[in-house]
Formats: structure tokens, sequence, C-alpha cells
């Protein structure tokens, strides 16, 4: 169980844990470009017996979309092998309505599909009386939609969230997420949504159910919904360094958003990880040493990067007064490395 410190592992990931549940941009790929070497670590993986399943809050496009995406890029993966928010949100709604209850669905064809594997009936009007409105992310949603699914809510219909991202990357900059649509509704009626994706915890238990994990180990480049996410239900993460999530970033992680494990990509999933020592003050990985001195947090020694990172977050993770300015240096000395 995570417990918001990093430990080591005598045995590789892939042989400790049974079943990888993955983030996909920033993990595998990025702005849809394969991140080097991640479809190889994960074929690798795969031969160890490790089940690989794909998690995204992406409700807009189908498993099978999502798939071939995957495969396109050497990784192995089947639409069974991924599990989406719109998955876990249908899940949510089967759960609270009645077989074959109209279902307002604000999104793609993904999350209709999804409703539909669920024995929902999707509608898109607000005159047919649906008992809950689902929202997920569209680059088609527009006002007469979000209208619909307005005065849906505002009849009492249960309003339900794939995700509440609030941006999505994009090669133009960060655009408006589903968490940003979802205002709209939200702040027309006065309701919040349930929202089903990371990090909350319906998408992670969507996807034990589906992979019948038994120690699951979450991976993701991104400190507040994946590794967050993991904390929320009590799972092993790894946080990778190929997205979102720098090694600045991963030193001033606050407890809730910490890693079990930390590695330069995906290769981390082949390999054990080293435990960090302890003493006097001081923490060992690898060939380097991170300690406080007064209010500074120093790194010395050389050697490989993610063990100086792993040495520099135990430092700071053991202290209470974190703060940018305090680990500047020491990240200075680590981004010289190599």
């Amino acid at each position: 169980m995570s417990a918001g410190t990093l430990r080591g592992s005598a045995d590789p990931l892939d042989t400790a844990y049974d079943v990888a549940l993955l983030d996909l941009d920033g993990v595998v790929y990025l702005g849809g470009t394969a991140i080097p070497g991640a479809a190889q670590a994960l074929r690798k993986a795969e031969s160890a017996g490790m089940r690989l399943a794909y998690v995204t809050n992406n409700a807009f496009r189908t498993p099978a979309a999502v798939a071939a995406l995957l495969t396109s890029f050497g990784a192995p993966a089947t639409a069974a092998d991924v599990v989406t928010s719109g998955q876990a949100a249908a899940r949510l709604l089967a759960e609270r309505l009645p077989a074959g209850a109209p279902v307002l669905v604000i999104g793609g064809t993904g999350l209709r599909m999804a409703v539909r594997e669920r024995g929902l009936r999707p509608v898109s009007t607000a005159a047919a009386r649906p008992q809950a409105v689902l929202q997920g992310y569209s680059p088609d949603v527009g006002y007469a939609a979000l209208a619909e699914g307005g005065l849906a809510v505002a009849a009492g219909a249960l309003f339900v969230a794939t995700n509440g991202d609030l941006t999505l990357p994009s090669g133009r900059g960060r655009q408006p997420g589903n968490g940003s649509l979802v205002q709209v509704i939200a702040t027309a009626t006065g309701v919040k949504p349930l929202v089903a994706g990371k990090p909350e915890p319906p998408l992670h238990r969507e996807s034990v159910l589906r992979t019948d994990a038994k120690h699951p180990l979450v991976v993701g480049d991104r400190l507040d919904t994946d590794i967050e996410a993991a904390h929320r239900v009590g799972a092993d993460s790894m946080l990778v360094l190929t997205g979102v999530t720098d090694p600045a970033g991963a030193v001033l992680a606050p407890r809730s958003q910490r890693p079990t494990y930390l590695a330069e990509d995906l290769a981390g999933l082949l390999e054990p990880h080293p435990d960090v020592t302890s003493q006097d003050g001081a923490f060992g990985c690898g060939g380097w040493t991170a300690r406080w001195a007064q209010d500074q947090l120093e790194l010395t020694g050389a050697g490989e990067r993610i063990d100086g990172l792993r040495a520099l977050c135990a430092a700071a993770w053991a202290s209470e007064s974190v703060t940018a300015e305090s680990v500047h240096p020491a990240i200075g000395r680590l981004d010289r490395t190599g």
C-alpha cells in the first residue's frame, strides 16, 4: 500500500506486480509521437507475465481506436486492454439506474458505446426525459448539447462527468478540457457532477474489475491524476519522467501525490528498484547523497540521474518545509549530470 515514501524492490516490477495500469499520453506516447523505447519495454514486460492495461481519462475515442493507435506505435494492445473513463462512468450509472434507462450523452462515439454496453439507452434531448446526463469531452460539443444537458439536470437527472481535467494538451498549447466544459452545466444548475475519471476512484475500480488485478501498479507521468489516483485507492505507483512531471515537480510533490517508485521511462518496469539509505540526516542512492544544509537541499556524488532524484526525493519528503527555492540548487546539480 502506498504511504507517500519511496520504496525499493528486489524483483523487477514486471514480476513483482501482476498488472500495470498505464496512462497513455506522456507515458506511451507524447503528443501523437511514440516515446522512444516505450513499446519495447511494454513488450518485454508482457513477456515476463505482466498484464498491461491502458487507462485513460479520454472518453472520446473507442477502445478499439485507442488500441489501433497503440499497435501503430508497436505497443502490444487490444481493445480489451483499454479502459476509459467513459466505461467507468457507464458502470457508475448502471449501478444507479434501471436497465434500459435513458441517458443524455454529451460526448463522442466512445462514450455512447460505453453507455450501450451497460444496457442503458443514449438519448440527445431533455424531451426524452433522461434519468441521467453523462458528459465527456468531444471537440464537437456545442451550446445546443450543453443546453439540453442543463435542462435535464435542472429537472432532476443525475449528473455524471467522465473526468474533471480542466485542460487538454495540444500542439498550440493548453485547450479547455472536459472539466472546463462541465462547468457550463454545473454553473447553470448549481449541481456538481459525480466524476468517474482520475484521480477519482471509479476508473481505478473499473480497471481492476476488467483485468482481475490482484496487485496492480499504477504507471503515469502526472502527479495530480495518475499518482494521486493511486493514493486514493491505496495502490502502488511508478512515476515516469517522459511527460508532464519533471524532477523538480517530483521533489516538490505533496504527500498525497508521491509515487512509490521513480523511473526515467517505462524501462523502469523491467528493473529492480534500489532502496534509498538513510543515516544521520543523509539520504543515499547509487552513488548520490542528499542532505539538508540549513535551509538548502544539497546533492553530492555521481551516478545515474534517476538515483540522484531518488535520494533528493527521500530527503525532501522527510522535511516539512520544502520550497522551490530550497531545492533549486540541488535540482540544478542533477540536471547537469550526464
